[in-house]
Order: C-alpha cells, then sequence, then structure tokens
C-alpha cells in the first residue's frame, strides 16, 4: 500500500501537518462561524432529525455493545434546559456542638486547608459546602457551625443553619469530641438525628492517642452503631471513616444540593518567565497584587485574585512561568512547575501570554499544547504589542502560521500589561472561549450533521474494505468529547478531517475537542 494511499486525507490533499490544520479565515469569518455555530447548537432538534437517530440507534442492536456502550448511550437523555449533563453529588453534613472539630475534619477530608480552623469555638457560623472525592467518588460536604439545641441569639441562628445542612444531607457525620465524651447537648443532637431518618456514621474525633481510645469506644452508648475513632488533626482512622461514608451514599442523592453551582470562572495566566503574566494581573486587579521584577521567575506561587472585569467577576491566576518540561527542572523550579499544573487542572479556561516582541519559542508551542492536553479552554494573548513595530508584526504573523498550526481555533489578543491597551478584548475571548468548552450538540444534530459528510467524502477503501460509522454521541463537555461507533477503524487523517468539519459547522472556538472511536462487530447469528 502506498503512502500516499495510506495518508489521503478525504478532502483530497495528501495529509500534512501544515497542510491539514492551517485553516485561517478572517476575524470577521470568525465570528460569523461561531455565532452560526453556537445558535446551532442551541436550537431544537427537528423532528427529521430525532427520526434519524432513532433509527441509528436501533441499527445499533445488531452489533456488540459493551457494558460502557449502553451506559453511555442510555445516559444521554439526562441533561438539563442548557443542554449540560445533570450531576447531582451526595451531600455529606458534617454536625456537631462547638469546638469539636468539625471544620479540622472538613479540611481532613478535603486533603487540603479550605474551612477556617481556630482553637476557639464558634469560629464557623454558616454552612459551607466544599466539593470533595475519595476513591474517585466525588460529593458534597458541608461544614457547619456548632449546633446546640437551645442557642439564643446568633448562636441560634448557626443552629438554624446546621439543620438545614441535615434536611439537605444524604449522610449525617456526627462529631464528638472523644476527650470530653457524650454531653446532655448531644443526646439532644442524636434524637433530631434519628427522626431525619437519614444515615448518621458517629465520629470520635480528637483520639491522638492510646489513652483516648478507651472514651470513643464508650460512645457506643449513644446508639449510633460503630464510633470511628479519628484524629481530624493528624489524619488517624480518617480513611476508614471515608470508606464508612461512601458505603452509606444512596443511588440517588436526596436534594440538589450536591449539584456544583457556577460562581467566578477560573482563568489561569501561562506562559514563559518573563512574559508579563504578573504585570497584567496587576492591571486587571488595579494595584500591586504580585510582585513584578525584569528578572525572570519572580512567580513561584499560583497567585489568586478576583478581578471585576466586563461587568462580571473572575478568578484570574498568576503562575509561575513554564521554563523548561517538569522532569528537567531542579530544586524550587520543579515545584514551581508541579503548582503551575496544579493550577491549570483548576482552571477553567488558560490565558496564554506570549512575548509578541520575541520570536515564538518551543516553550510557547509547549505551554500551548499544555493547556491543550488539559483539556482547557484557551486564549492566546500577544502582550507587549505596544513595543512591535510594522516588520515584526509582519514577522509574527508568518511564525503563527508556521509554529502554531495546531490551534487555528484559539482566540487572539493583542494587549500590552504596562499600557492596559485593549486587555477589556479578553472578555469577549473569554466567553467566547468558556462557551466553546460548554457546548454541546443535540444527538439528533450530530448524527444528522456526520450523515451528509460522510456521505460525501465517505472513508477511503482500504484493502477491501470501507470502516462505516453507526452512531455517534456526545458524551461529555468542559471540553466537548465525542464518541463515535463504527464498522471499522477510521483512520487519524479521517479523524481530523471530522474535528474540522464539526468546528466549521458548529465553532467550538476556543476550546478543544476529543473524538474517540469505538470499533465494534455484528453480532454473530
Amino acid at each position: 500500500m502506498s503512502t500516499h494511499d495510506e495518508n489521503t486525507d478525504p478532502t483530497g490533499t495528501a495529509e500534512d501537518p501544515g497542510a491539514t490544520e492551517v485553516v485561517q479565515v478572517t476575524p470577521e469569518g470568525e465570528e460569523t462561524a461561531l455565532e452560526a455555530g453556537i445558535g446551532s447548537v442551541a436550537e431544537p432538534e427537528t423532528e427529521t432529525e430525532l427520526a434519524y437517530t432513532e433509527a441509528l440507534r436501533a441499527g445499533l442492536g445488531e452489533f456488540d455493545l459493551a457494558e460502557e456502550d449502553v451506559a453511555l448511550l442510555e445516559g444521554e437523555a439526562e441533561l438539563d434546559a442548557a443542554g449540560n449533563p445533570v450531576t447531582s453529588l451526595p451531600v455529606v453534613a458534617i454536625v456537631g456542638r462547638p469546638n469539636v472539630g468539625k471544620s479540622t475534619l472538613v479540611n481532613r477530608v478535603l486533603g487540603r486547608r479550605e474551612a477556617v480552623v481556630q482553637d476557639e469555638p464558634g469560629v464557623t457560623r454558616d454552612r459551607v459546602s466544599y466539593p470533595a472525592e475519595w476513591n474517585g467518588v466525588p460529593f458534597m460536604v458541608i461544614d457547619t457551625g456548632g449546633w446546640e439545641i437551645d442557642a439564643r441569639g446568633i448562636a441560634r441562628h448557626v443552629a438554624q443553619q446546621a439543620e438545614v445542612a441535615v434536611e439537605m444531607a444524604d449522610v449525617i457525620v456526627f462529631v464528638v469530641d472523644a476527650t470530653v465524651g457524650a454531653t446532655d447537648a448531644d443526646e439532644d443532637v442524636v434524637k433530631l438525628l434519628r427522626r431525619s431518618g437519614k444515615p448518621v456514621v458517629l465520629v470520635a474525633n480528637k483520639v491522638d492517642d492510646v489513652h483516648v481510645e478507651g472514651e470513643a469506644a464508650a460512645l457506643w452508648s449513644m446508639g449510633l452503631g460503630q464510633p470511628f475513632a479519628v484524629s481530624a488533626l493528624h489524619g488517624k482512622g480518617s480513611g476508614d471513616l471515608l470508606d464508612e461514608i461512601l458505603a452509606n451514599f444512596p443511588e440517588d442523592p436526596h436534594s440538589e444540593a450536591g449539584r456544583v453551582v457556577g460562581g467566578p470562572r477560573r482563568v489561569a495566566l501561562l506562559g514563559r518567565p518573563n512574559v508579563g503574566k504578573s504585570s497584567l494581573l496587576n492591571r486587571l486587579a488595579g494595584s500591586e497584587r504580585v510582585v513584578v521584577d525584569n528578572v525572570a521567575g519572580t512567580t513561584r506561587d499560583p497567585v489568586d485574585e478576583y478581578i471585576e472585569l466586563g461587568g462580571r467577576t473572575w478568578m484570574f491566576v498568576d503562575t509561575a512561568g513554564i521554563r523548561r518540561r517538569v522532569h528537567q527542572t531542579r530544586g524550587v523550579d520543579f515545584y514551581a512547575s508541579l503548582r503551575t499544573q496544579s493550577a491549570l487542572e483548576k482552571a477553567e479556561v488558560a490565558v496564554v501570554l506570549i512575548d509578541a516582541g520575541e520570536e515564538i519559542a518551543e516553550q510557547d508551542i509547549r505551554v500551548v499544547q499544555q493547556v491543550i492536553d488539559s483539556g482547557r479552554a484557551l486564549v492566546i494573548a500577544y502582550n507587549k504589542w505596544d513595543l512591535t513595530d510594522e516588520e515584526r508584526r509582519h514577522f509574527l504573523e508568518r511564525e503563527i502560521e508556521r509554529e502554531l498550526v495546531q490551534v487555528p481555533w484559539a482566540p487572539r489578543v493583542n494587549i500590552s500589561a504596562s499600557t492596559g491597551r485593549h486587555v477589556e478584548k479578553l472578555v469577549p475571548a473569554l466567553e467566547t472561549a468558556l462557551e466553546s468548552w460548554d457546548a454541546r450538540i443535540p444527538t439528533g444534530k450530530l448524527n444528522a450533521f456526520l450523515g451528509e459528510i460522510v456521505a460525501a467524502n465517505p472513508h477511503p477503501v482500504r484493502s477491501g474494505k470501507q470502516p462505516r460509522i453507526l452512531f455517534a454521541t456526545q458524551a461529555s463537555t468542559r471540553p466537548p468529547k465525542f464518541v463515535v461507533f463504527a464498522s471499522g477503524f477510521l483512520e487519524h487523517s479521517y479523524r481530523r478531517f471530522l474535528e474540522r468539519q464539526l468546528r466549521e459547522r458548529f465553532g467550538f472556538e476556543g476550546s478543544p475537542i476529543e473524538i474517540s472511536v469505538r470499533v465494534r462487530e455484528r453480532r454473530r447469528r
């Protein structure tokens, strides 16, 4: 089989990294394509599209499907009004008297310091929710203030918040100070917890040494089953406790309290050292929020800052400059690189800053690829634009076409962090990228579209066989991930062709998209 035949692109162009991916269009054209794409995603499916999809789905019955295939196909109907998957997490409420170590236990469950801890009662007053995970199972933790039955004044309001948390919860974790033992107030709370009908896990906290284990065992008398001896401060017994909590999760969450509600969108500022990330954060914040110096590598820890921009609040995260591959770094640079990667994973969209006055370097390309690999939305900001002349801008355009050929879909903003030039244009770019990152194509529209594309450009015949696309669905968003069921292997060039067609039709400007193929054979009769 010739090399040309093996790499033939269905568009009629031999596969070449430069030829297949350079799809440069004018900014006006990009806006038009985006508006048409995102608008079409929001449109309801027509009866013809729904009927076509049902016919394709019925045809899958002739093929051997794995359990995960069936789960994927059955789960695609559970969407909210915006077309996003409906996933409500189980809710765990941490309750108990004041100063028994509830917030310390919350931090232990989260694996990080989130809840405020101080060695005095009454520090926590409101109920505060935190997303958590144990052994790959996500859930929501609600930290509450000290619960006292006969409280008055503000303490009564705190107790009411705890009662609301109990009502929301799927599992209640009741914390008792093992060094003090069960008090009359604890006994009163137990009566209320029993009436709730929810599973209750009893925690004997502050079991920091063997001398307190006897007091923990005495809590069997409370009638809530086995007391879990835990030291929230040191971590003792926390694994067994979390296993017990997971064992009590219901199949379906009790309330909507576990649904992750939006908040400020998280934006990571990335780039190689000294491209102006900290200067941009200071400009956006309107103050000297972070240290800025001409010496590269000034920033080492990610710095979070709430920024009011474009009429909404954003969470911007300044990160350490990415110098080289993580395994090649040493000392503080190594840990700075790890923290930068962690900040990127927590972000939703990344702004990669590139110094417009210097030639695009391998490090710039690596940073962009790091964002793509992480599945985050992407905006590229060319900083120090005020320092470039016409000649430099001409060469920069050629460098972009050559070096950043893999991301023609990323919105581009030309800014100057030092003067503030065009920094306000980051807002529409960020909003566009996040809208694409969240976008979902209805299954009917997706299959109708692919049917048209495949009819006009079928997969090349290889060894006398021509793989056929059986069905396609969007498995998830953030980033958009598509699963294509096919009767045979789809070549890489054809997958790239499908990706380009999806982008041309539905936009997805600013977001990576993933296409995975599941090859399924006909059932043997």
